[in-house]
């Protein structure tokens, strides 16, 4: 098996967390407008209801970032196991709900748990992947998000069909029973795998990390050229680690380097946020309703727009690391900003009393492909981009910052949305077209391209980098010679008679 395979692999294995995170996104829609769910528990304040029992599972998502920030001790695949473990008591609450506090208590548990997973997850793949794939690997956390999104979908269009009207409470109850499953899959087995080899060289089990990285990048052998190099690279930045003195969150402010990633960090989580993604996700049969469209055919509609975010996030994880983060920032912001000023003029011309038949089925194409170019570019890049922007010692703690203000964005979307949209309408959404339209800008004037980097690059990156960005063509001066490193391979195929370095990426 080739090195980069086995990488995909294993990124695609603790990408099982982010699936929760797609299933809970993906299966509240169906949930809060379920026949027995609304006669339980939203026969009184039913807007302010069903916006807290979505916005109380990001609240947790945010606490469990913050808490993921002090997980160090643990490991990558510590924190992941215990992540699970919570997730799980927080899916057998909501599941087994009989009041409106159980489905509050549940989701706030759940959320604690899938905020760890969200946070630990991508920088668990970045410390696994060769730079050259490492956009790959860490962009595999939206494409299972998308994946968790169309099981949740498709089993509640599936539920909601089958109950609707009967008062059974396995129409929402199978749903958010469902997701417990993966969660146990992916806490039994994730000792199986490898830990991050820079976690293993920044706890001073520097053997062992080098071991790790020679599996993952050479077969097991701990003398290839490009094996020693990165092993090197990652030494001397703990090295100087380990001079200074305990990170805490105010050091990622302290100095104007460290100020300037942390901002790009919560501009790109709040950015994501602010797309609108989270309304369409979380409110679409609210939405369609607004031209008409039936409860029915909504969740229809919502389901098929999940595979079609499967799909965006499958085009991201095959040409991320060909095209680069930026521009796929650049231009997807600015075309989500189209989108919505269309749907918006749609909602506006054609409301819930039209019956133009065109009109609905614009709004609803135009609403796939915002989802579609959001999962190519935005979506995943809002967790791939923070996961490799720190180094060793500020990376818990930086990744840690950008996922809460991503949560706190989300969950002020969830909760403010369904109150808008009664209020408003139509207007709502231009907050989302102005939004889309600054973060292109933003993204051209200030954000780097971290493409082909080692993680060990990224303090000199924006040590040296100048903030305004256009035009700039800065490298590293760490960045390791390829040509040098073709060479060093060429001698181990002369010495050694054999092939296989030449066809694996190293």
């Amino acid at each position: 098996m080739k090195s980069s395979t086995y990488q995909f692999l294993v990124g695609c294995f603790a990408a099982l967390g982010s699936f929760l995170f797609g299933h809970d996104l993906g299966v509240i829609a169906e949930v809060v407008i379920s026949d027995d769910f609304t006669d339980r528990f939203l026969q009184t304040n039913s807007d302010s209801r069903s916006g807290t029992v979505v916005a109380l599972f990001t609240a947790g998502c945010f606490c469990g970032a913050f808490l993921a920030s002090f997980s160090d001790p643990l490991g990558r695949r510590g924190a992941i196991l215990a992540a699970c473990c919570v997730f799980v008591i927080g899916g057998i609450i909501q599941t087994a709900g009989m009041v409106i506090a159980m489905l509050y208590v549940g989701r706030l548990v759940a959320g604690i748990g899938v905020g760890v997973l969200t946070m630990i997850i991508p920088i668990y793949q970045a410390e696994l992947a060769h730079r050259k794939i490492r956009g790959r690997i860490t962009s595999l956390q939206q494409l299972f998000n998308a994946l968790g999104q169309i099981f949740a979908t498709w089993t509640g269009y599936g539920c909601y069909q089958t109950w609707v009207g009967t008062g059974d409470s396995r129409e929402w109850r199978i749903p958010l029973a469902v997701q417990i499953i993966p969660a146990l899959f992916l806490g039994a087995l994730i000792f199986l795998f490898p830990e991050s080899p820079r976690w293993l060289c920044d706890h001073d089990r520097g053997d062992q990390g080098l071991q790790t990285l020679a599996d993952l990048h050479a077969h097991g052998d701990a003398h290839d050229p490009y094996v020693l190099a990165e092993y090197d690279l990652i030494q001397a930045q703990i090295t100087f680690e380990h001079s200074q003195k305990k990170t805490t969150y105010l050091d990622l402010f302290r100095t104007w380097p460290n100020t300037r990633r942390s901002i790009l960090v919560m501009a790109i989580q709040a950015s994501c946020q602010m797309t609108g993604v989270s309304a369409i996700q979380y409110y679409s049969p609210r939405i369609f309703s607004q031209i008409g469209i039936s409860t029915s055919l909504s969740l229809l509609f919502q389901a098929v727009n999940a595979i079609v975010a499967l799909l965006g996030s499958a085009a991201c994880v095959l040409t991320v690391d060909h095209v680069g983060r930026r521009p796929l920032e650049i231009y997807g912001c600015a075309f989500l900003c189209v989108t919505f000023i269309i749907n918006s003029a749609i909602i506006k011309v054609f409301p819930t009393t039209s019956n133009n038949t065109g009109a609905h089925w614009a709004f609803v194409v135009l609403t796939w492909l915002f989802n579609f170019v959001f999962f190519l570019t935005s979506g995943p890049l809002s967790w791939a981009i923070p996961a490799e922007l720190f180094g060793t010692a500020m990376r818990l703690k930086g990744v840690s910052l950008g996922a809460m203000t991503s949560f706190a964005f989300n969950t002020m979307v969830g909760q403010v949305t369904p109150i808008a949209i009664t209020a408003i309408g139509w207007k709502y959404y231009l907050v989302f077209v102005v939004c889309n339209f600054t973060n292109a800008i933003f993204f051209w004037a200030f954000l780097p391209e971290s493409k082909g980097l080692n993680l060990e690059d990224m303090d000199e990156l924006f040590r040296e980098h100048p903030t305004f960005v256009p035009g700039s063509n800065w490298l590293p001066s760490s960045h390791v010679d390829e040509e040098a490193q073709e060479i060093a391979r060429q001698d181990k195929v002369v010495r050694d008679g054999s092939v296989e370095y030449v066809e694996r990426i190293s």
